[in-house]
């Protein structure tokens, strides 16, 4: 039976980031069910409609025919369906509403993923130059628009709270640290504790930030209901 029903906003942008956007997947519809409807429903009828619960043999000798293939993910009652290049009915049922997430990034839960052009490979050896890095990569960070009110809100309270509280709710905020992300809460600790060194505060430490992302099971809850049910 063809997973698609994600259940955390976490499983979502690492299944994003890890398993459908690196291999191509690039052209995107969002939607949104009804309230009328029941989101299982929209998932059978959009499945067998774009014929998108196939084999990983019949994905291959699609891509070698030139034709594209497609995946489909939801979380709670927001849906994506995602395409690689090629032919395909998709493109024209939909062709109002595709995006291509290359220049227009995926926005969903304070996220933002995009595929970019690798800046530079890290070196080797420190006297030779940087290489370009030309492959197609895969970019989470914290959507602009959100970053900004982050900013905004521990700004305001960068010389109102102590180190440890400030750290507490740095280390806390939903968003895993991706690269990208990483470098956005570096930055902003760096102006709170601007702010905070003005004042002759005592700085927050780069230790309340988390560095390593948790890597959650996409589908987990799912299977779990499902073995109950079972069981039951």
């Amino acid at each position: 039976m063809y997973r698609c029903n994600v259940t955390s906003l976490e499983g979502l942008v690492q299944q994003l980031a890890c398993s459908v956007l690196p291999h191509g997947y690039w052209f995107y519809v969002r939607g949104v069910v009804p309230d009328h409807k029941r989101p299982e429903e929209v998932d059978r009828k959009l499945i067998t409609k774009y014929g998108i619960d196939i084999s990983r043999q019949q994905r291959s000798r699609r891509k070698q025919l030139g034709q594209a293939n497609l995946h489909y993910l939801r979380l709670g009652r927001v849906w994506l369906i995602l395409a690689t290049h090629g032919r395909h009915p998709f493109f024209e049922e939909e062709a109002a509403s595709v995006r291509d997430v290359r220049h227009a990034p995926i926005q969903i839960g304070g996220y933002s993923l995009t595929v970019r052009r690798g800046g530079y490979l890290k070196k080797l050896f420190g006297d030779l130059p940087a290489k370009a890095d030309g492959k197609m990569r895969v970019r989470v960070q914290i959507a602009r628009e959100r970053y900004r009110q982050l900013e905004a809100y521990f700004l305001e309270r960068s010389c109102q709270r102590s180190a440890e509280k400030l750290g507490w709710e740095l280390w806390n905020l939903p968003f895993e640290p991706y690269a990208p992300v990483r470098r956005q809460l570096l930055n902003l600790l760096r102006h709170i504790n601007q702010k905070r060194g003005m004042a002759g505060m005592e700085k927050v430490p780069g230790g309340m930030l988390r560095m390593k992302r948790k890597i959650v099971l996409p589908y987990a809850q799912r299977e779990t209901n499902d073995s109950e049910r079972e069981a039951a």
